[in-house]
This record gives C-alpha cells, structure tokens and sequence, in this order.
C-alpha cells in the first residue's frame, strides 16, 4: 500500500470512529431514556474518540514527513551511484604498478609515513598559506591535489597504430600520474610564502607565480617541459609519444609562455 492509499484510509477510519460514536449515543439514549444519567456514559466514549483521533493524526503527521524525504532520499542514492561509478573507472584503469603499492601501504600502513623519493622533493616543505595566496588557490587552506585522469583501454585502442605505437595502458596512466606529481609541486612554490622556501627555489617560484597568472593557465593545474625528469615519463621518443597521446585526448594542453613550454592539466570532454 503506497502512503496516498495510507491517508485515504485513515481518513475512512475516522469517519467509522465518528459513525460509531453517533450510533453509540443512540443506543445509550434509548437503553437508558434519561439523558442526565447517559451523558457520563457519553462523556467516557467522546474522551476515548478524542484519544484515537489524535494518535491516527500523529500516524498521517508521521507518514507526511516520510513522504517528503523521499526525494531527498532518491538524490541521496542518485549521487552516492555516480560517486561510486567514479571509483570503479578510476581503480578499473589504475596502473598495476600503482596498485601493488596500494596493497602494500594497507598491509604496512607505517610504510605511508615514509616519504616517497620518486617524487619532487619540493612537496615536503613546510607551508602555511597564511600570506602572498594566489588567485587559483583563493579561499583554500592548501594546495587542492592536481587530477588524475587515467585514460581507458577503450581510449587508447581509438588512437591510431602510429600515434599508438609500442604505448601500453600502464605506461601512459604511470605519466598521468607522474604529471600531476610536477603540478602539485609547482602549485605548492606558487602558493608558499617566501620565508618558506629555500633560497634556490625562489627564483623558479616567481617564474611559476608570472606563468599562473596568464589567462591561459590561471586557475589551472601546470607543469613546465624542464619539469620532466621521469621515472615513467621522461625527454625520450616515448616520452614525446605519450604526450603526444595525452594532448590528442584531452588531458593536456600546451602553450608557449615567455621561454618555457608550458602543459596544463585538462579535463577530457
């Protein structure tokens, strides 16, 4: 029974309550003829109505405010489905690589504590972004973490043989990572304050600081070509591939600014 069939019959249970009530008055009257010595009879019953009509009120009461949740309950359910069909693309394309040290810092959570070297050293200074914020990271406490967008199997087999060439899914997804890596320590020079960096990483923070805040880049995540120093993406012909593949889908794009050459994360359409 669905909630407007509820209401309907409660209603229609009030109005037995009040015909009953009626015939009960009317039976007390003509079994005692004396309507002074009816009436506490009378009085008893009307109490008795006034009671269960109230509970049944508080029932509808009860049954409204479950009716009116149930929209937010569907946009509830609606949102957790797509948050859960984002997890299940990202770790579906997640390189191997990157998975087996998942399970590793599970297994061994101390091994979390422990700085990753294969990343730029900048990312574990200090900062307090108490001074000098930038306009891409106005409002925030910190640095927002750069996208991942891995590609799909699906995404990568599109790609024509020649711009494929020898790539595999896992080598161009270790990149993708690897790029934001260089975007999250060249939005962290851009946003600390001076007295919070080394006196060799200031100069490069002023260029970073002039290039975000072009119309091209500001407000996005970037990384320079000098920042390109591998692992798993490096200055070589398969370098050039993977960033060649990584423009032609739409997770990069590329500009000439002052004498760099400068990437910026894209989302893919």
């Amino acid at each position: 029974m669905d909630l407007m069939q509820a209401g309907s019959s409660l209603d229609a249970l009030v109005s037995s309550f009040h015909t009953r009530i009626v015939e009960l008055q009317e039976l007390v009257i003509a079994r005692n003829m004396y309507p002074s010595t009816s009436m506490p009879d009378l009085s008893a019953v009307d109490v008795t109505l006034k009671t269960m009509e109230s509970q049944i009120q508080a029932i509808k009461d009860r049954l409204q405010e479950e009716r009116n949740a149930i929209p937010k309950a569907k946009k509830l359910i609606d949102l957790s489905q797509r948050q859960q069909r984002k997890l299940q693309h990202m770790l579906a394309h997640m390189p191997p690589s990157m998975l087996k040290n998942q399970s590793r810092s599970v297994q061994n959570p101390s091994s979390s504590l422990v700085p990753d070297d294969s990343g730029p050293d900048i990312l574990h200074e200090p900062c307090h972004l108490k001074e000098e914020p930038v306009a891409m990271l106005k409002g925030k406490k910190g640095p927002s973490p750069a996208p991942r967008w891995y590609i799909s199997a699906e995404e990568l087999d599109s790609l024509s043989s020649y711009m494929r060439g020898r790539l595999t899914l896992d080598k161009v997804n270790i990149a993708i990572n690897e790029i934001a890596m260089y975007a999250e320590a060249n939005s962290h020079l851009v946003s600390c304050p001076k007295k919070k960096l080394a006196e060799d990483t200031w100069e490069k923070a002023l260029e970073l600081r002039d290039i975000a805040t072009t119309e091209a880049v500001k407000g996005k995540h970037f990384f320079l070509e000098t920042d390109i120093k591998g692992p798993g993406l490096k200055l070589d012909n398969t370098g050039k591939a993977i960033l060649t593949v990584l423009r032609h889908l739409g997770r990069i794009l590329e500009a000439r600014i002052g004498h760099h050459r400068v990437f910026i994360l894209s989302k893919p359409h």
